[in-house]
Formats: structure tokens, sequence, C-alpha cells
């Protein structure tokens, strides 16, 4: 991606002094940016049009942050809108606490301007849409990436933000096995820190939603994980 492609991002931040020092950095990378002090203000915000990116804190004045992320993913117009926290909230439960919740990246204060600019372009390279956008289905399963459903047996299923990038990543490869640490590196991305056991999480909840196509996911013992392209009946 261009550094200087003036990518809208929106940074809710209620810290003046932080606010100011990220508008500076994004600006300096080349990046357009909009502040909201308030969950308020941020929804205002995305009403009046998406930004590419959102940098959300935890601790705002009026709505927690992570409320307001989780108002985002029931919201189908949001539901992929990628988002990285940024939060003096350090423990690994909260780290886990918001990656469950849909974030795509967390990041602790104080920060590294640069890193937190190399987070932004790593995170919008794993959003850039495919060259093809036609629904994926294997079996009974579809994946629509611009409508963000999935279906099995053409009736609409609820797919989780995680759980719909995990099944879209074993989707682009049947037949593929993938260890725990794979499907972090590869799904979460590299710069997102859940223990492996996370992994097993989403895949109980995938196969949840999957219903009557859960067989479709496999465990392959003592390696991870795959999506069979077919199922025996």
């Amino acid at each position: 991606m261009n550094p200087k492609s003036h990518v809208p991002i929106l940074v809710v931040e209620d810290e003046s002094s932080i606010a100011e020092l990220l508008r500076f950095t994004l600006q300096d990378a080349g990046f357009d940016v909009n502040i909201a002090a308030t969950a308020q203000a941020a929804r205002q915000a995305l009403e009046k049009a998406l930004p590419r990116l959102v940098l959300l804190d935890w601790m705002l004045p009026d709505t927690a942050g992570i409320t307001l992320l989780n108002e985002w993913r029931g919201n189908a117009r949001t539901a992929a809108l990628p988002v990285i926290m940024l939060t003096a909230r350090s423990l690994d439960e909260d780290k886990v606490k918001g990656l469950n919740a849909g974030a795509d990246d967390y990041v602790t204060k104080p920060f590294s301007p640069r890193e937190l600019v190399a987070r932004i372009h790593a995170l919008l390279r794993r959003q850039a849409p495919s060259e093809k956008n036609e629904p994926k289905s294997i079996g009974m399963i579809t994946l629509d990436e611009e409508r963000h459903v999935v279906l099995v047996k053409n009736s609409p299923v609820d797919v989780g933000p995680a759980e719909f990038r995990l099944l879209q990543f074993l989707m682009s490869y049947p037949e593929r096995v993938f260890s725990r640490t794979q499907l972090l590196d590869r799904v979460w991305g590299d710069l997102a820190y859940l223990e492996e056991r996370t992994v097993d999480v989403h895949i109980m909840r995938l196969r949840k939603s999957l219903g009557s196509a859960a067989d479709y996911l496999k465990t392959v013992r003592g390696v991870g994980y795959m999506l069979k392209s077919g199922v025996e009946s």
C-alpha cells in the first residue's frame, strides 16, 4: 500500500494530547485523520461515511470502547470495519476480551508511533479486497465476502466476525491442514497476542453456527484443523 494514499482513518480518543499525537503521526504517514472524542461522536462520524480503519480507545467518557465495538460488529454495515484497539489496559485477559469482541489488533499505551503505523499498514493489507469477490462455496456452505454473510443450504446463519474470518481463510484452502499457530498468524495476524487454545474456542463457535454443516470442519488430532471439500454421507 502506498503510504501517501490518503486513506481515511477515524481515531476515537478522548485524551487530547494522545489524539493530537495520533493525528500528527498518521498525517505524517499520509493518512487522512478524523478525531472523535466520544463514542457518540464516533457513531455520528460513521453515519456520515465509513473510514478504512478505526483506532479505538477502550476508556471513553460516555460508552466503553469495547461496547462500541460490539455495536459495530452487530451491524451489517460496520461488521467488517477494521478496528485496532488502542488502550492502557495491558493485561492478557483484556487483550483476549478485546480481540474476541472483534478487534483486529490490540495496541497498548504507551505505544511506538512507528510500530503503530506498521500495524495499520499490515492490517490494511490483510483487509484489502481480493480481485475476485464472488461468493465461495464448498458443499452446503457459501460465504459471501461482499455481503459479509454465511449461508448453509442457502439459508443465512449467524457467524461472529472472528469466525467469519476463520471460515473465509479455511475455505480458501480446502483439504489443507493448518496448525493452531498458523491459524493465529494467518487469520488474526502475527501481531495479535492470543493463546493457541483460543483457536479451539472459535472453531467450536463456528461449528455451532454451521449446524448441519459442522462436519465440514475436521480436527486433525495432534496437528490442527482443516475444511473438507465434501462430507461423507
